[in-house]
């Protein structure tokens, strides 16, 4: 198990270099993890790549708090590492939300809570209609932005033409109305082939509440948000459907 648990880690003293309430710690901790382990063990682009047609896609929805994102790009390469320092000045390129005219890497514009998903099956969908099969669209949100309804449409439509599209979720639980966080203590469902596997009576008990019970007809993993290789194995394509993985932090 590796658990990113220390500041000395390059990525977290990258993140300690942005400051001011622009930052949004809380967000930005949050997502941290995931997105290191995204862009160190899962997409399939570089600095170098950031235009080829076959790269992977990664979106975030969760765009009001991107600090955390401007540290991870930094730490890769996609940006020099002192534009940090001055996030949200006038003439700085990291905004408030990250902008996809001024960032080598950044595929859209988001802050808008409740967009994401639907640009992120957009997205899939374009890719495969040019026949890009094995590039895959992810896309990160936060549990509260579940509340808005934009996303039942992108999560119905996905499930209905079976998208190559994996939705992360942080589960904080921050959402605040009558959805319950998390998933009941109901065990991770995907077998070591990515396929589903039997469902125990405890398993359907926990789909029926929480975050999973809003993706019928995906593929649903629940995994520590904090377990870099909990993420990474939850993050393996699963074939023929869209699949959710929730990261409780």
């Amino acid at each position: 198990m590796t658990v990113m648990t220390t500041p000395r880690h390059p990525v977290h003293t990258l993140l300690s270099r942005v400051t001011g309430d622009a930052k949004h710690a809380p967000s930005a901790h949050s997502t941290l993890d995931v997105l290191w382990v995204l862009y160190d063990r899962v997409l399939r682009i570089t600095p170098e790549t950031t235009e080829a047609p076959d790269r992977d896609r990664f979106l975030l929805s969760k765009g009001h708090g991107p600090a955390a994102y401007y540290a991870v790009l930094a730490a890769k390469g996609f940006i020099p590492e002192e534009w940090l320092d001055d996030l949200g000045s006038w003439d700085s390129p990291l905004g408030h939300h990250p902008d996809r005219v001024l960032l080598p890497g950044v595929e859209v514009g988001t802050g808008s809570l409740g967009h994401g998903l639907g640009l992120a099956v957009g997205t899939a969908l374009g890719l495969r209609a040019q026949g890009f099969l094995d590039t895959r669209t992810f896309v990160l949100l936060g549990d509260a932005e579940l509340d808005e309804g934009s996303n039942h449409e992108a999560i119905a439509y996905a499930a209905a033409i079976r998208l190559p599209i994996t939705a992360i979720v942080i589960d904080n639980r921050s959402a605040t109305h009558g959805w319950p966080g998390g998933w009941s203590g109901a065990p991770t469902w995907i077998s070591e082939d990515g396929e589903v596997a039997a469902m125990s009576d405890r398993t359907r008990a926990g789909l029926s509440v929480g975050i999973p019970a809003r993706f019928p007809n995906w593929s649903v993993s629940v995994v520590n948000g904090r377990d870099h290789d909990e993420i990474e194995k939850a993050l393996r394509p699963v074939a023929g459907r869209p699949s959710l993985v929730v990261a409780e932090v």
